[in-house]
């Protein structure tokens, strides 16, 4: 496994946060194994009991990332995974974030497990996309526990916050619906201006310990 990475690595998943990751699986030990064979290599992982997922488009969900570490308590584990941001949450986020943005009278549409956006009076909903909520019974793709390497190059698979310890912090529906109303709000506000680079921020872990 990576060694322990510092606030401007945040590429590599520590021994201890892959053996979080490995946890969520039937076989956390053949998983670790695996990794152990091929650090480089991405693995599906269920969701619903050690961490729920929510995901969002690559753009809206670094403004929601941003969000949570400049004015919030910060983000659980991050990855990016062919144009989506998934953000690791409590188990039970996914049930309960839909109800919450409904709540809101954000409303839903799409499929099961959609948290969307979907307002015909415009209001705070505006630009706001859907957030695809997996929580039991979904899986999802992690990135490989190493980032990018001479023999493994940078994919459209890595982890922007990677898992550090056994018992990360991870936030629930109420943190992700606050990020996701003040990174629609953002959004607004930069509109003007060109996107950030794809490496532009760093978020340092330690701050929320």
């Amino acid at each position: 496994m990576s060694s322990p990475r510092n606030a401007s690595d945040a590429s590599g998943v520590t021994p201890d946060g892959a053996t979080w990751l490995a946890s969520a699986g039937t076989y956390p030990r053949s998983t670790l194994s695996h990794w152990d064979e091929r650090p480089d290599a991405p693995v599906v992982l269920p969701c619903g009991v050690v961490f729920d997922v929510v995901s969002a488009p690559t753009v809206f969900g670094r403004r929601m990332l941003d969000r949570m570490w400049e004015e919030g308590p910060g983000s659980g584990p991050v990855a990016e995974f062919r144009g989506r941001m998934l953000l690791f949450a409590a188990p039970g986020t996914a049930q309960r974030l839909p109800a919450l943005m409904e709540w809101e009278e954000w409303g839903t549409h799409g499929a099961h497990h959609t948290c969307g956006a979907h307002d015909t009076h415009g209001a705070r909903t505006d630009g706001v996309p859907p957030l695809l909520c997996h929580g039991t019974g979904d899986a999802v793709t992690v990135p490989a526990p190493t980032g990018a390497t001479a023999s493994a190059p940078r994919s459209d698979s890595r982890w922007l916050v990677a898992p550090d310890t056994r018992h990360p912090w991870l936030p629930g529906p109420e943190v992700l619906l606050w990020a996701a109303v003040r990174a629609a709000r953002a959004a607004v506000r930069i509109s003007i201006f060109p996107p950030a680079g794809r490496d532009a921020n760093v978020y340092d872990v330690s701050r929320r310990r």
